[in-house]
């Protein structure tokens, strides 16, 4: 079917495609077959906490979003494994919304691992953080890390082990979220747990609090959206251009060189 073949009959419509087409494809395929009793579920609150998609007062807006990528999402249900989720209801035109948005939790089997009562602007705001401070912050230091360390005559090979090809870095990451942040560093050597206690405050400056204010205000007061939209309304030239820089780097050859050596 196509998305309003689908839409015409869904009670339940989940709007599951990129932030940056569910605007288009809400008004083309999907408003015109919405009607009172039924429900628009997101996975991601960007567009209607931005006002971007706000649809009539009798239909319910709900959201279940998995704390996961799409693809872990799918092997984790196959599995039968569940993945917590964050649920919200922000218009409950049927008086049924919050229902509906359990029962599709507990279908995904997120109700298994932990459903959270959220709104769509938190759960907007803390993955946009995310992606605006923690993981740049993370990729930073991993390719900084990685430059530095070669650039002082250490082999490539070994530092990209070290730094992220072994895969040590997820065990530890999947431990923190199995145990605890400080409780996982049991696993790891007394050298170790010292050196990274000892080390934490001096491992990056101080000025990081107002890159987090700054990188909060962002998000908070719209400007990111703003930034987000235009640049989508340009043809994506900044994204396009900084895509291109990261994947010329020259980590990228000598990763696919290490996998060979590991055996994929």
């Amino acid at each position: 079917m196509s998305v309003a073949e689908a839409a015409a009959p869904g009670d339940i419509i989940c709007l599951l495609i990129p932030d940056e087409v569910q605007q288009k494809v809400y008004r083309e395929d999907i408003l015109p077959h919405l009607k009172p009793g039924k429900a628009l579920d997101f996975a991601h609150g960007y567009n209607v906490h931005h006002g971007f998609i706000a649809p009539p007062k009798e239909i319910d807006v709900i959201m279940v979003a998995p704390r996961m990528i799409g693809v872990g999402v799918r092997d984790a249900y196959v599995e039968g494994k569940p993945v917590p989720a964050f649920v919200a209801v922000q218009q409950d035109g049927s008086g049924e919304a919050w229902p509906k948005t359990l029962a599709l939790a507990r279908a995904m089997g997120c109700t298994r691992a932990g459903a959270i009562e959220s709104t769509f602007a938190e759960e907007t705001e803390l993955d946009h953080f995310s992606e605006h401070f923690v993981w740049p912050a993370v990729f930073r230091v991993l390719v900084g890390s990685f430059e530095f360390l070669t650039e002082k005559g250490y082999q490539p090979e070994a530092v990209l082990m070290e730094l992220w090809g072994s895969k040590e870095a997820a065990e530890v990451l999947e431990q923190m979220a199995d145990v605890g942040i400080f409780q996982q560093m049991g696993f790891h050597s007394p050298t170790s747990q010292y050196g990274t206690l000892s080390r934490m405050e001096s491992a990056l400056p101080a000025e990081t609090r107002e890159c987090m204010e700054a990188a909060l205000e962002e998000i908070k007061d719209g400007s990111f959206a703003g930034e987000w939209e235009a640049e989508q309304a340009a043809g994506y030239p900044v994204f396009t251009r900084l895509k291109e820089e990261a994947l010329r780097h020259p980590v990228n050859e000598l990763e696919r060189e290490v996998r060979k050596l590991v055996g994929g």
